[in-house]
């Protein structure tokens, strides 16, 4: 593993241990616990976003091994620049999520609402430029590695931009 990959690794790891931290940090701090970040979305629908949560987190490792062991960041046609800052978006945008939505939950107002917004459209935002990095990528070989590592920077993408950002905002309220 090279410099660049050990760098990609150190973001991961503590970008990941804040997004953690957040949640620990945010369900303690919480009266009414994870119940109240629902807010009105259906607890008919709770059980497919809790499966479309393992999901991402599946897809999450399929893309971070390829990125971290599959590409040589001195041969790709892709600036492996753009993968650290692709996941620093994610990672503090994601950390920052729990927090503003325990802020407006007490507090109500619509700049934390915004605020609310902006992190999940980052988170969003992010997820999608990955799914367009690993696309732009020309491997020698498109390999299993290389397609499981799409398909789950895809569906990380939908989950994060379609059910968090878009549909989750608009029960939420």
């Amino acid at each position: 593993m090279g410099t660049q990959q050990i760098i990609l690794l150190i973001i991961n790891v503590l970008g990941g241990a804040a997004v953690m931290l957040s949640y620990i940090y945010g369900l303690k701090g919480q009266s009414g616990g994870a119940n109240v970040l629902w807010g009105n979305v259906s607890e008919g629908i709770r059980p497919l976003y809790m499966v479309s949560m393992i999901i991402s987190a599946l897809g999450y490792f399929a893309f971070i091994y390829y990125i971290l062991f599959r590409i040589d960041p001195a041969a790709t046609n892709v600036s492996y620049y753009l993968f650290y800052a692709i996941f620093l978006v994610i990672l503090i945008a994601s950390a920052f999520w729990m927090p503003l939505t325990n802020m407006y939950v007490n507090n109500g107002g619509t700049g934390l609402w915004i605020a609310v917004r902006g992190v999940l459209a980052l988170v969003g935002l992010g997820s999608i430029a990955l799914v367009w990095a690993l696309l732009a990528l020309r491997p020698e070989t498109h390999g299993v590695a290389y397609w499981l590592a799409v398909t789950g920077a895809g569906y990380f993408a939908f989950h994060t931009a379609i059910l968090d950002g878009i549909v989750w905002a608009a029960l939420f309220k």
